[in-house]
C-alpha cells in the first residue's frame, strides 16, 4: 500500500475552535485555548502517523484585518499557510454567518487547493440549524465536503480525519515517525503562561503581554524554568501583579501545574514582569518573540 503524506493547514475566522480540533486530531493538547479571540499567536504544527499516512497540521491564528504590527505578523502566518498546504481545512462553526469581509474565502477557493470544511460546534444546534448552515457552506465551497464536527464532544472527527487522508497526496513522511510537533519545550511553556494570562486577566491586559522564557534548565528530576512577561505600560505591571503579588502568584501556580502535566516532570517556575513600551508595534522586538 503506497504511503500518504502533506500539510493540512488549518483556517479561519476568531473563535470557531480551530485550536480544539487540531488538538483533537492530534490527540495532545499543542494549541492553547480560551474563549478569548486572537488566542493562536503563532502557527503551531501538530504531526499525526498512521503506517501509511503522515498528516502536518498546522494551527493558524484567526483571520483578521490587522490593526498593529503584531497582528499584520499573526496574518502573515495565516498567508503563508495559505500557499503551502497540500490541504485546506477551513473551521466554521455552527454560529457563524457564510460571507467573506475579509477576501479569505475567495483566495482560498481560487487556491485550487483541496479543501475540506468542518462545521464546529453542532452540539449547539438542531438538525434544521445544520442543515441550512451546511448548504450555506456548500455554496461558497461547491467542491468540497462540508462536515459537522463537535471537537469539544469528540463527534464525528473520524469522518473528518477519513476524508483528510483521501485528500492527502503520496509521498514519503516529512518528519520521524515519532515526531509530534515542530516546536521547542521553550515555546510550550510561554504559551501555558500565555493562556493563564488569557484567563485570569480581562479587557486589554491579555492582549499586550508576551512572555518570554529567558531561561529553561531540564535537569535529571526538575525542570527550571524562569519567564519574563513583557506588557506595554507601567499599569499593566501592577495588574498583573496584583496586590502583594498575589494575581501572579496564582497565575503562576496553575502554569506551573500544566506544564507538570505537559512535560510528565516536577517544574519550578520564577515569573517576573517588565515593561516593553509598544512592543507589539516593534518589528525589532517582534522578531525577539518569535514573529515575523
Amino acid at each position: 500500500m503506497s504511503h500518504r503524506s502533506g500539510f493540512v493547514n488549518i483556517l479561519g475566522n476568531p473563535n470557531v475552535g480551530k485550536s480544539t480540533i487540531m488538538n483533537a486530531l492530534v490527540g495532545e493538547k499543542l494549541s492553547i485555548i480560551t474563549s478569548k479571540a486572537q488566542t493562536t499567536r503563532h502557527r503551531i504544527m501538530g504531526i499525526v502517523n498512521g503506517d501509511d499516512f503522515q498528516i502536518v497540521y498546522s494551527d493558524t491564528p484567526g483571520i483578521m484585518k490587522p490593526r498593529y504590527k503584531l497582528q499584520e505578523s499573526m496574518m502573515s502566518f495565516v498567508n503563508i499557510a495559505l500557499t503551502d498546504a497540500d490541504v485546506i481545512l477551513y473551521v466554521t462553526d455552527i454560529t457563524e454567518k457564510s460571507g467573506d469581509d475579509t477576501g479569505y474565502t475567495e483566495r482560498i477557493r481560487e487556491s485550487g487547493i483541496p479543501v475540506i470544511v468542518a462545521i464546529n460546534k453542532i452540539d449547539l444546534s438542531n438538525q434544521e440549524e445544520l442543515e441550512r448552515t451546511a448548504g450555506k457552506w456548500e455554496k461558497e465551497f461547491p467542491d468540497s465536503p462540508v462536515i459537522p464536527v463537535s471537537a469539544l464532544k469528540n463527534f464525528n472527527l473520524d469522518t473528518l480525519l477519513n476524508a483528510i487522508i483521501s485528500k492527502l497526496p503520496g509521498g514519503e513522511p516529512y518528519f520521524p515517525k515519532d515526531q509530534l510537533t515542530d516546536k521547542h519545550e521553550r515555546f510550550f511553556a510561554s504559551e501555558i503562561i500565555r493562556e493563564k494570562i488569557l484567563m485570569n486577566y480581562q479587557k486589554e491586559i491579555p492582549y499586550s503581554t508576551e512572555v518570554e522564557i529567558e531561561s529553561f534548565k531540564d535537569e535529571e528530576k526538575i525542570i527550571r524554568i524562569r519567564a519574563l512577561i513583557h506588557v506595554t505600560r507601567d499599569s499593566q505591571k501592577g495588574i498583573i501583579i496584583g496586590h502583594k503579588g498575589e494575581k501572579l502568584k496564582k497565575t503562576g501556580t496553575e502554569a506551573r501545574h500544566d506544564m507538570e502535566d505537559f512535560f510528565g516532570k516536577k517544574v519550578f517556575l520564577e515569573m517576573y514582569v517588565k515593561v516593553t513600551k509598544d512592543w507589539r508595534d516593534k518589528p525589532r522586538e517582534l522578531k525577539r518573540f518569535g514573529y515575523r
